[in-house]
């Protein structure tokens, strides 16, 4: 088997030589290229890259002494037997270190008190309820019926299954607990669900733009992911019709309320079209609904419609209750059940029974929706805040969410997203410029603004001094 398309083009700081095997090192890492892969012939690997020939002679010499790649004489170059440790940042369109989205979710989880994070993903650890959990904590400790030391059963914790069935009903989600399964996170659900419903090589359908995460994970098992234009109103329909007949995907990862970035959520004529589309085009739904508690009035939500017919609902508490004391939550047909828990403990064996006791006495103790009436109250009013101080900055929120804690801004005169977020890195504020969240890079005059993590006003001193250069 031979590989390819290799891109043309001269790496900054890099020799020809270096050019062309980094070349070659990021398709192995990414896994483009596998082992026992054919490499292009010199002459022809030469008239890709724009170089002579005997530059790609030099490079395939230094990557045989590496033991990248091993010859065979009268054959030609291949991939080395030996494979590469995966290179997620090697799978996809390249970007600069500083703004790819991998590195954001770094810079962001490593940032000292000093650092301003307007750019991350969840709420400032002051708005967390850290006394209820400390409280909790005491509660379980105490409580001798609590086993601190087993497995969970396969399903998970069924108190909380149950509490998360009640919960679904008022979403006008009809769930089962048996029809629930819990996991470590809402991203271990998100992983587990990938793996039970795709293949590498298969194709997903995600929002343009959506959560970066979402390109990170798609990217780890090899799928070929397309992004369907998504606006206020949700995804281009005729966008997402032709995506649906010309690829012929095996899922769309979606969030349908509370969107990341943009803050929107779908009508119900949207969520009923988009159903009507997924099922003339046999297609599941994966329908992550991470943000759902920040509403004050549920939206429409496609598994509610759908009745979880192709719809596979996602959930957790990251962003509400505790990133450190992570549930993950899926709803999914009962007839997919048995095979979903076969997989689940063959993959983790099982999930955490003493998070799961412990969210569950949150979410029973009565605190818990005091404590959410709160925290909107709050993001109410960062968002007037913050919609002020970004005008003034000159930055155009198009689209204002009535709930959540995203704003998704636009900069004045065309100015670049990722090279005012480098700017403002170096003084010590972590930005998300747009094209992290866009598989198309069709975002770089955008913005994704936490307003829970905007109350500093230095990050818009920063943000200005950032614009000016």
């Amino acid at each position: 088997m031979t590989e390819g398309i290799i891109e043309a083009g001269h790496e900054p700081g890099l020799s020809r030589v270096e050019t062309v095997m980094t070349a070659i090192e990021r398709r192995i890492e990414g896994r483009a290229m596998t082992a026992g892969t054919r490499l292009p012939s010199v002459r022809a690997f030469a008239d890709t890259m724009q170089v002579s020939k005997s530059t790609v002679v030099e490079a395939y010499d230094r990557l045989l002494a590496q033991g990248s790649i091993v010859s065979r004489p009268g054959s030609g170059f291949y991939v080395a037997a030996k494979a590469q440790p995966l290179s997620l940042a090697s799978i996809g369109p390249r970007l600069d270190r500083e703004v790819d989205p991998l590195w954001i979710a770094r810079q962001s989880l490593e940032a000292t008190a000093e650092m301003l994070v307007p750019g991350c993903g969840w709420m400032p650890e002051a708005w967390m309820p850290e006394e209820s959990i400390r409280r909790a904590l005491r509660q379980v400790a105490r409580d001798r019926e609590v086993n601190l030391t087993r497995y969970d059963t396969p399903l998970g914790y069924t108190p909380l299954r149950q509490q998360l069935a009640r919960r679904l009903t008022e979403r006008g989600i009809l769930a089962h607990p048996e029809q629930i399964v819990l996991t470590d996170s809402a991203t271990a659900a998100l992983d587990l669900i990938c793996r039970f419903l795709a293949e590498p090589g298969d194709t997903v359908l995600v929002d343009d733009p959506c959560y970066f995460n979402f390109h990170a994970l798609l990217r780890a098992y090899r799928f070929k992911v397309v992004g369907v234009p998504f606006g206020v109103g949700g995804p281009d329909l005729a966008a997402f019709e032709q995506a649906l007949k010309e690829h012929k995907p095996r899922f769309y990862l979606t969030n349908s309320g509370l969107h990341n970035p943009t803050g929107a959520s779908l009508t119900p004529a949207v969520v009923h079209r988009v159903l009507r589309l997924a099922e003339a085009h046999d297609t599941v739904i994966v329908e992550d609904d991470i943000y759902a508690d920040f509403e004050v009035e549920p939206g429409p939500r496609l598994a509610g419609f759908d009745g979880l017919d192709r719809v596979v609902h996602i959930g957790g508490f990251s962003k509400t209750l505790s990133a450190a004391a992570r549930i993950g939550v899926i709803a999914i047909r009962s007839d997919w059940i048995e095979r979903l828990v076969d997989l689940k403990l063959a993959v983790s064996v099982g999930s955490g029974h003493l998070n799961a006791v412990l969210v569950h006495r949150l979410l029973t103790d009565g605190g818990y929706r005091h404590h959410l009436e709160t925290m909107r109250n709050r993001l109410a009013d960062m968002r007037g805040t913050t919609l002020k101080r970004l005008a003034t900055a000159g930055l155009g929120v198009p689209y204002v969410p009535l709930a959540g804690m995203f704003l998704w801004a636009c900069l004045p005169d065309g100015l670049d997203a990722a090279e005012i977020s480098r700017r403002a890195l170096r003084r010590g504020v972590v930005l998300a410029p747009g094209n992290v969240f866009s598989l198309g890079q069709n975002a770089a005059d955008h913005l994704r603004f936490n307003v829970a993590q905007c109350a500093d006003k230095r990050v818009f001193d920063v943000l200005a001094e950032a614009m000016e250069g």
